[in-house]
């Protein structure tokens, strides 16, 4: 796995370079199909001279999304540590996800032994209402006003208050609420977007290019 550091208000010396070096190898174990780790220090000496601190921002990049940890201290050393031990963490939450979905997948699936649907709000039919509807002793509405009010699609309609994020943030979203899209304002661009789950560590994004309409439609 590569790794790039860079010093902002701050040199960097080759002892802590090479220390970057140990906690890549630990990540790289947690995170085998990681590609490189940008680490960031920026010093920061604030006006009364009396206080210093580095923060230490690490990217980790690959097959998969983006990962970031950010930690702050006095000692660029120590906001090092903590750092990685926060990616750490996140790589760890992001593989027992994964571990629980393969043991404990979503969507419907048949338990072969009972029969029964799991997963789903559908039950199968009985043997009765089977024979019924073969014999015809189900009832069976007829009508022009039904046919024509009878659609086979039910549309479950269901509205959100817009939120502006990151793609980043709308990942952590969607992965908090479950769900395999998140609806948002991206604020890089201001379009309504969603991201969605792919395979394995793979997100996707999918954006509105908002168009203005033309001006004799306003004035219409």
């Amino acid at each position: 796995m590569e790794t790039s550091i860079v010093g902002v208000g701050v040199s960097i010396s080759d002892r802590f370079r090479g220390i970057v070096d140990e906690k890549a190898a630990r990540i790289e174990h947690l995170a085998p199909r990681a590609q490189r780790v940008d680490v960031k220090v920026t010093h920061r000496a604030y006006h009364n001279g009396q206080r210093e601190d580095s923060t230490v921002e690490l990217t980790l990049t690959g097959k998969g999304p983006l990962v970031r940890a950010e930690a702050v201290d006095g000692d660029k050393f120590t906001a090092l540590d903590l750092a990685v031990d926060k990616l750490a963490e996140q790589l760890r939450r992001a593989k027992d996800k994964r571990v629980g979905a393969r043991k404990h997948p979503r969507g419907a699936h048949l338990d072969k032994g009972t029969g029964a649907i799991q997963g789903t709000d559908l039950h199968p039919a009985s043997a009765d209402v089977l024979h019924a509807v073969a014999t015809g002793e189900v009832p069976i509405i007829t009508g022009a006003e039904d046919e024509e009010n009878y659609t086979p699609v039910v549309i479950r309609t269901k509205h959100f208050d817009a939120e502006w994020m990151t793609v980043e943030d709308a990942v952590d979203r969607m992965e908090l609420v479950g769900h395999d899209f998140f609806l948002f304002i991206d604020v890089r661009t201001d379009h309504p977007s969603v991201v969605y789950r792919r395979k394995g560590w793979d997100y996707g994004q999918i954006s509105l290019a908002t168009i203005a309409p033309p001006a004799e439609e306003l004035a219409s």
